[in-house]
């Protein structure tokens, strides 16, 4: 578990943008709400796997009362997701999220019909206040734009905005901007 959260530790500050470095990997453990969120979600892993009663359920709760974030049990998060504002955000279902994915704020991933959840790929940027449902794929290095409701794939390099959703390719100066 602590090779997990060291992992994340780097993945997120890759994820911020910035070069890895002792003082940025320090910015993004103490300084940001996201880091102690990745740590009760990786310690909620292990307390599921070794069926520690109880453990899940008040991690749980910890992060949507302090955090404002709640994250399913089934949900996978790659290493280094990045919640840049926790408040508001809802990962249900079984919902796969990859490394390093940005998630602004005030999202939901899931589902709404039971019907499946997301599998979102690294490196992707999601918009403050999107949604995004049903059993989709976000590919690769797409970006989700604020308040878009996504229903459909997003390929790779792509971005979707809008309710619903439009899907158009990512201009090249945008993908090596980011």
């Amino acid at each position: 578990m602590l090779r997990a959260v060291l992992l994340d530790a780097i993945e997120m500050t890759r994820a911020s943008g910035v070069p890895v470095t002792i003082k940025t990997l320090g910015r993004s453990v103490f300084l940001t709400d996201s880091f102690p969120v990745m740590v009760m979600t990786r310690v909620r892993e292990v307390g599921r796997k070794w069926h520690v009663p109880l453990v899940n359920r008040l991690l749980r709760y910890t992060q949507m009362t302090v955090f404002g974030i709640e994250i399913g049990r089934d949900v996978e998060l790659g290493s280094g997701v990045f919640f840049v504002h926790t408040l508001g955000t809802v990962v249900g279902g079984d919902s796969k999220i990859g490394p390093r994915v940005r998630i602004l704020g005030n999202n939901t991933i899931g589902t709404a019909k039971d019907n499946g959840c997301p599998v979102i790929d690294e490196d992707v940027e999601i918009g403050v206040g999107a949604r995004i449902l049903g059993p989709i794929k976000i590919g690769a290095r797409a970006q989700i734009g604020a308040n878009a409701v996504v229903l459909q794939d997003v390929p790779p390099d792509s971005f979707a905005a809008g309710v619903p959703a439009t899907i158009r390719p990512r201009k090249k100066s945008d993908r090596t901007a980011s």
